[in-house]
Order: structure tokens, then sequence, then C-alpha cells
């Protein structure tokens, strides 16, 4: 989640990425995305497993601003808002 192209970003994860989102975007989660207000959905990657869900997410969390940029820009260099593609 993002705030704007090049803003803040978010790293979390779910069992259920559209509630989630919808919740982020409502703004009902207390914390980061709320205070910054990241309401885009910018990059997601789906696991086939919560165990290697978490284990990517901490891979993620513990990597550099600069690598999380990289990854959201490979897929998504303008930062599109992918949640009414992700409804879809």
């Amino acid at each position: 989640m993002a705030n704007r192209k090049h803003g803040a970003i978010y790293t979390g994860v779910t069992s259920d990425l559209q509630r989630r989102v919808w919740q982020h975007r409502e703004g009902m989660v207390d914390g980061f995305t709320r205070k910054y207000g990241c309401k885009l959905l910018v990059w997601f990657e789906l696991h086939a497993t919560m165990e290697l869900a978490i284990l990517r997410e901490q891979q993620i969390k513990g990597g550099s601003r600069k690598k999380k940029v990289a990854l959201i820009e490979e897929d998504n260099p303008d930062w599109f808002d992918l949640w009414h593609k992700m409804r879809s």
C-alpha cells in the first residue's frame, strides 16, 4: 500500500487481500496506513501458504526502501492503484 508515487510504503500480509485493502482504503486500520493515508494498492504477491507469505513479508520489510521501490516499479512503474484491477 502507498499514499502516492514514491510516497509512504506499507508492507503487510493477509489471508484476504480484498478485505484488507478495503479496510486500509476506508481508514479502518489504526497505525501506519491511516497515519500516512496509504490507500493505493500498488503491488502484491500471492503465496501458497501463510507461512511462505510471512517469510516473504519479513524479507521485504528487512530490505531497503530502494529495493521496495524497485519491486513496485518492476510490475507497476506508474504506481497505478491495482485495487480495481484486483476486484475484476
